[in-house]
């Protein structure tokens, strides 16, 4: 059967995946689209006897749009299971990428009818949760990420985030590739660092948030995850590509209340190429769906590739209205020091989560004047002043901007 039909028009209950297909060599788009179809949910490579006429008519997906490479099909909701991302994935993101049909293939972007979207919780706190439990509800958030990422003994790594709450910094969190190693044990480094947290509240008068990495097998993440919260946790943060979505999905649906930090750790390995693998945004949107409250999602200005306008798109989707699940919190990391402040916010606006590793920790003066230097730049910003101007009565700021930014 052929699931070409340019006349189609996708009905309100369809599931749409937009990709661009480049066919290998010798092979038309057109051909190709078919078996892109026929892979991702009913067809096979051949014709068989137990396919009839009513299968396809109820499930058949429509190739109802090629142009120039892009090309949008139309896939009926109920070949999805409600509720079960792996499902979802499975079919419009499975075998199709090794099919000799395609030389490159992307799926560059999805939209959820709404019956199968509202069958996802969506985030429970978002960004006006998160901005409730910290108190701030305006100015970006100024985060950390301890570094070194490995090395650091539990009790250090406490004093290290002690020292950037106290100089300025709302959050601190684990990096990717911190679980329990036999230097820094789990439990050990979440109760001290707890304790550094509330000592930290009571000095600054401010709320502060730690986010300990729980990533790990599914079972022991949730146990980690319910260690975190009965020991007075608020956060924690996975890796949500390495856990994968079953993880993810099993971490959210614990119901720990909990704020769900997502990191994009192994992202890039079929995010980067622009040709062919699943494109940020998609990902974006499927953690919008399960639960994330918060999501990285690219600078745009920092170390980490990621063009502005990308950038920009990846955020409206998770912030904008999307079947009234509340919108996930940016989160921009990777190479960000006090002297890029200004070019972030001027792209992200005010919602963004600023997580600063070696921009804080790199300070000539240490950790403290460089969480100081940070939220100096965030309120330069916010009193419309230029880092130069403030600088000259913060000699923490200008200390931060002779270092990364003199050249």
């Amino acid at each position: 059967m052929s699931f070409i039909d340019l006349n189609y028009r996708p009905s309100s209950s369809d599931l749409v995946c937009r990709f661009f297909v480049e066919p290998s060599p010798g092979s038309s788009i057109e051909s190709a689209c078919e078996d892109i179809a026929a892979e991702s949910s009913i067809g096979t490579w051949t014709d068989i006897s137990t396919m009839d006429s009513g299968i396809g008519e109820k499930l058949g997906p429509h190739v109802f749009e090629i142009d120039k490479g892009m090309v949008s099909i139309a896939y009926p909701s109920d070949l999805f299971e409600a509720e079960n991302m792996p499902c979802i994935l499975s079919s419009v993101a499975g075998n199709i990428f090794g099919m000799k049909a395609v030389e490159n293939l992307r799926l560059v972007d999805v939209f959820f009818p709404k019956k199968l979207a509202r069958s996802f919780p969506g985030p429970e706190f978002g960004i006006y949760g998160v901005r409730g439990l910290l108190g701030v509800r305006k100015r970006p958030l100024v985060g950390t990420i301890i570094k070194p990422k490995l090395g650091l003994p539990s009790g250090r790594h406490a004093e290290v985030a002690y020292e950037s709450w106290v100089g300025g910094c709302d959050i601190v969190k684990d990096d990717e590739n911190l679980t329990s190693q036999r230097f820094n044990p789990f439990e050990e480094r979440v109760l001290k660092t707890l304790e550094a947290r509330d000592r930290a509240e009571e000095e600054s008068g401010e709320g502060k948030v730690y986010m300990p990495n729980v990533s790990s097998e599914t079972g022991e993440m949730l146990r980690r995850a319910e260690f975190v919260r009965d020991h007075g946790g608020r956060y924690v943060m996975v890796d949500i590509v390495t856990v994968g979505f079953s993880g993810l999905q099993a971490l959210i649906k614990a119901d720990l209340g909990l704020v769900i930090h997502g990191h994009r750790a192994m992202h890039a390995a079929f995010t980067r190429n622009k040709k062919h693998g699943i494109s940020m945004l998609v990902l974006a949107k499927l953690s919008r769906l399960v639960g994330v409250d918060q999501l990285h999602i690219g600078t745009g200005v920092g170390k980490m590739e990621g063009p502005r306008q990308e950038v920009l798109g990846i955020r409206d989707a998770i912030v904008g209205s999307f079947f009234d699940l509340k919108p996930v919190f940016p989160v921009s990391s990777g190479g960000l020091h006090p002297g890029l402040v200004p070019p972030l916010v001027e792209l992200m606006g005010c919602d963004v989560i600023i997580q600063a590793g070696g921009g804080v920790h790199g300070h000539p003066q240490g950790t403290r004047n460089g969480a100081v230097a940070m939220r100096q730049a965030v309120d330069a910003v916010m009193e419309n002043i230029s880092l130069q101007e403030y600088a000259g009565s913060h000699p923490e700021l200008k200390a931060a901007l002779e270092k990364w930014t003199s050249s």
